[in-house]
């Protein structure tokens, strides 16, 4: 059964994109950390980051740079954190989440509940800064 991303991947499902190629899509996480947070997802589904070939798992960084540059141009930071965990869905995902300390990658934090209306803002914002 394809996972959450592949469904998303394949247009079953909406989702906030921030960026995609051929290789991958980044979009908004409903469920963010903090505002801002970014899921970077390969376009195959393989579950577990390192059994992805050398090629991908670099690309996957390259991708990312840009994004979390306007993620941090778009969102007051000190930093975006990249977090790779993989335990809540079955297909590689790489976090980017605006932070300004260690406790802001904390998984097991309530996640926030932005409405519709904040997210495509956030969308917006970092849209203008990539």
């Amino acid at each position: 059964m394809a996972t959450v991303f592949t469904r998303i991947i394949k247009g079953e499902l909406p989702c906030y994109k921030i960026a995609e190629n051929e290789q991958f899509l980044a979009f908004l996480d409903i469920e963010p950390l903090r505002e801002g947070h970014v899921l970077v997802v390969p376009k195959v589904e393989v579950d577990y980051v390192f059994d992805q070939d050398d090629e991908t798992l670099a690309a996957l960084l390259v991708f990312a740079k840009p994004i979390a540059k306007a993620i941090r141009a778009a969102v007051a930071c000190k930093r975006v954190g990249v977090s790779i965990i993989g335990l809540e869905v079955p297909h590689t995902h790489l976090h980017l989440v605006p932070i300004d300390s260690a406790n802001d990658l904390n998984f097991t934090k309530k996640p926030l509940a932005p409405t519709a209306e904040s997210l495509a803002e956030m969308q917006r914002k970092i849209l203008a800064n990539l």
